[in-house]
């Protein structure tokens, strides 16, 4: 009983490391100063402490797996590992990068080939060299920043 007790607290804490970061740093919605504190700090340790949450799930279903005599018990420590291990392999990517996915081919258009652009929708607006221009915070929105020369000066727009 104790070798599935460390076996589901381990798949709860490696999920935990990746669950609480995602709920807390969601761009999506409202956030807060502390909310946004404590998802960076769980960010922060999950890297560090998955491995060792890993190694547990790992002891703990090979020891049921070699004390346990019902096979679907077996089956079902081995696959309660799957999760740990993914858990330990996420929190070590961007899932932010993936969410914000630059635009691989950006291409500009004159304001009178603009049409994609309505007369209510907000723009960032930059003039510089005696030239204007603008981005639709609309589709800055999704892609978040926009990489441009104006006037003949490079500029990075975000929003």
């Amino acid at each position: 009983m104790k070798r599935w007790l460390l076996l589901l607290l381990t798949v709860v804490a490696a999920l935990a490391f990746v669950a609480v970061p995602a709920l807390l740093i969601d761009p999506f919605r409202p956030q807060t100063a502390g909310a946004l504190e404590t998802g960076y700090r769980v960010r922060a340790w999950a890297p560090w402490a998955t491995p060792p949450l890993a190694a547990l799930s790992v002891l703990a279903a090979a020891l049921i797996w070699r004390r346990g005599r019902r096979l679907w018990a077996k089956a079902l420590a081995a696959l309660l590992v799957v999760p740990v291990l993914a858990a330990a392999w996420f929190v070590r990517q961007n899932p932010f990068e993936w969410m914000f996915e630059p635009l691989a081919a950006p291409a500009y258009a004159g304001a009178h080939e603009a049409d994609f652009v309505r007369g209510e929708d907000m723009v960032l607006a930059v003039e510089g060299g005696g030239e204007r221009v603008a981005y639709p915070v609309r589709l800055l929105a999704y892609h978040h920043l926009v990489a441009d020369a104006v006037g003949g000066v490079p500029v990075v727009a975000t929003y």
